[in-house]
């Protein structure tokens, strides 16, 4: 028997099987070139076309290459570091994505193109998201999925270390924040149709031994989580990651910080690309933007909930 919670949206279903389309059987097999050929193209059929008149520049800030939407007049920033295990992705993967975000919230996205792994271990993926961020003046927002959400976690551990200005938030889509991989959704959805718990144990082993006990590369094991920026963070309930988020949120709020977990039934990892054939990923989509612009504007939900 498949082990993962159920999904019977057919929109959902159609997704996963499109999804899985992109990906010959022996994918498990192939070198990590090719992983990434696959991971492209099949990014490359779901990308929704940029929004007429949005401007696109690519430049490098701190030295990594970025890709910007939006007017540099912009008052506010959008720092987006995408998902991929560390291993996948890029500027071109998301970047339907963050021309969406950009034109939804106002705001100028910064898509960071960091190193992956293995050609660059860890810490590198971080080196380039705290130096791309140093590199910011401007109020902004941390966003990031999957291994991004680690990313931007990690980076708020690591501003709080080195120095800089906090985020005014930080939102976190569906991330891996280092849970045990023994824990109820790891087992629950050990076999979910987009990322199964083994994948997860595959892109962890890229990592130190560690990295288990740093808080800028596995979020979870900080004992000290004061100080961090407000965060919402948003779960899948088909994901082996799913428990990783309630387990954060919980930490941060034990130590004084504004959290918030959304977790939706049915959805999947990498739901991201959902977001036009889906009505349960389109409304999630809704409530990311609009928590941005309740970061940007000081107004975030747990914040008003905490003032009720």
């Amino acid at each position: 028997m498949t082990r993962h919670r159920p999904i019977t949206d057919p929109e959902i279903l159609r997704f996963i099987e499109k999804t899985l389309a992109s990906y010959p059987a022996d994918a498990a097999d192939a070198s990590v070139q090719q992983n990434r050929a696959y991971y492209d193209a099949m990014c490359a059929v779901f990308r929704a076309p940029r929004p007429a008149g949005l401007r696109v520049t690519d430049a490098f800030l701190g030295g990594v290459r970025c890709r910007l939407y939006g007017p540099d007049t912009a008052a506010e920033i959008v720092l987006y570091l995408h998902g991929g295990g560390f291993v996948l992705g890029g500027l071109d993967s998301h970047d339907d994505v963050c021309a969406e975000i950009a034109v939804a919230t106002g705001c100028q996205v910064v898509a960071v193109d960091y190193r992956l792994r293995p050609e660059h271990p860890a810490p590198a993926q971080l080196e380039d998201a705290y130096a791309v961020w140093r590199a910011l003046d401007k109020r902004a927002v941390v966003v990031g999925d999957s291994a991004g959400g680690n990313l931007a976690a990690g980076l708020c551990h690591r501003i709080r270390r080195l120095g800089g200005t906090m985020p005014l938030g930080q939102v976190l889509i569906y991330p891996d924040l280092g849970g045990d991989i023994g824990a109820l959704s790891y087992v629950e959805n050990a076999e979910a149709p987009l990322l199964s718990t083994a994948e997860v144990a595959f892109y962890r082993s890229l990592s130190s031994p560690e990295a288990r006990l740093d808080p800028e590369q596995c979020p979870l094991s900080a004992h000290d989580l004061s100080g961090m920026p407000p965060a919402v963070i948003f779960t899948a309930d088909v994901d082996p990651l799913r428990d990783d988020g309630p387990l954060y949120a919980q930490a941060l709020k034990a130590a004084g910080v504004r959290a918030e977990i959304h977790n939706s039934a049915q959805l999947v990892h990498g739901w991201l690309r959902a977001r036009h054939g889906s009505q349960r990923a389109r409304d999630v989509f809704a409530e990311i933007v609009g928590t941005i612009r309740d970061f940007m504007s000081g107004q975030d939900k747990a914040a008003r909930q905490a003032a009720d």
